[in-house]
């Protein structure tokens, strides 16, 4: 079985007035660097749709999950968004015009190996200093939880930002285990 959501995300891209655009091959590009004052406030009609457009990214992580990391950036900005930020939302949705007819795909499976891998980068936000981190975790093939989002607090070393990420996802894992019934 596949997840997929090809209408909501076809009729994002039409909200956007980007259901011609040129396909990215991925949603964030290595070089951008977003921060809070490196552009052009954007007019309210235009923030509208910035907050319309990202909100609407938001409910299509639930089968995307290949845009958490760039959505949670664009995110970010939503008090205060200016045109650098735009063009980030405007390559997410790129990318997605690409993935369409992909989905989460989940099979059966006699496997129930539990598997997390986590991931963060020492003082990925230029704004603040903090670190991001993220976690997927996996019983058997399938996908069944992840995130990533900015850690609260300033890491002093990448080995305490991995750290961070690491007990975000050891966290996730217990909640998991006990919504599957598992002492």
């Amino acid at each position: 079985m596949v997840l997929t959501k090809c209408k909501y995300a076809l009729d994002l891209l039409r909200r956007a007035n980007m259901v011609n655009c040129k396909v990215a091959p991925t949603p964030m590009s290595v070089t951008d660097k977003l921060a809070r004052d490196n552009g052009q406030v954007l007019s309210p009609k235009a923030a509208f749709k910035y907050h319309n457009i990202v909100g609407g990214l938001q409910y299509l992580t639930f089968t995307c999950p290949d845009i958490s990391f760039a959505l949670n950036k664009v995110c970010q900005y939503l008090s205060n968004p200016i045109d650098v930020h735009w063009e980030a939302v405007k390559r997410i949705l790129r990318f997605v015009k690409g993935t369409v007819t992909t989905g989460l795909r989940i099979q059966r499976s006699s496997c129930t190996l539990l598997s997390v891998f986590t991931d963060a980068n020492l003082a990925g936000c230029s704004d603040d200093r903090c670190s991001m981190g993220g976690f997927a975790i996996f019983l058997g093939p399938n996908l069944i939880s992840w995130s990533s989002q900015k850690q609260p607090t300033v890491s002093r070393s990448s080995t305490e930002a991995e750290y961070k990420a690491l007990a975000n996802g050891a966290a996730e894992v217990q909640s998991v285990l006990k919504e599957l019934g598992v002492p």
